[in-house]
């Protein structure tokens, strides 16, 4: 399944009342995740023990793919948040609508892949460890280029910080549009200059 090794593979439902039970989900969380989410299976784990050829890493010992049947496309993300919080490991959502999958990794945020068919999706295992492995996944998944001397967790940081500067510079660009005054033209015009220094 998604092109990973057979000796990999699994397959054990997580029990939707199971995560309830352990977890204190108010009402509305309840009726907010059971909305988006079907059924939850393990379909994949990643470890020494399934892939010898790979070593463990300093942080990553091993990571499991969730196959997660989604009731709709159009769903929730805190729903995906919240799985992240409540299993306290390292995994890849595989959620699936009808025969679309999207992937979803949580590192410092959440990312996720467009959608794609079920068929043609693949996680590729590149990497001599698990760290590595587990951080091109991370790249993969979110389209992250880490420039030369920068760390993952710093470029994600870097990537988040300048697109809260394009929206700021995008806001300003629409109101010095609509500006009649010159000279409050003019100070928008300033702060978009030092907005686009910072960005570059």
């Amino acid at each position: 399944m998604y092109g990973l090794p057979i000796s990999t593979e699994r397959k054990r439902q997580l029990p939707k009342k199971a995560i309830y039970a352990n977890f204190d989900l108010n009402s509305a969380q309840r009726e907010s995740f059971d909305a988006d989410v079907a059924r939850i299976d393990i379909v994949a784990v990643i470890s020494p023990a399934t892939i010898p050829a790979l070593s463990e890493g300093a942080e990553v010992k091993e990571f499991y793919v969730l196959d997660v049947q989604m009731k709709r496309k159009e769903y929730d993300v805190k729903n995906i948040l919240l799985l992240t919080r409540l299993i306290a490991q390292n995994m890849v959502f595989a959620l699936r609508y009808e025969e679309q999958v999207q992937f979803a990794i949580f590192h410092s945020k959440l990312f996720t892949t467009a959608w794609q068919p079920v068929r043609q999706a693949t996680l590729p295992l590149s990497g001599l460890n698990f760290d590595a492995v587990w951080e091109n996944i991370v790249k993969e998944i979110g389209q992250i280029e880490v420039s030369a001397g920068h760390t993952l967790v710093k470029q994600i940081a870097d990537d988040e910080q300048r697109a809260k500067l394009l929206v700021r510079i995008a806001t300003l660009e629409r109101k010095m549009a609509n500006e009649k005054q010159p000279r409050r033209k003019r100070e928008y015009f300033e702060q978009i200059k030092n907005l686009k220094e910072q960005v570059l």
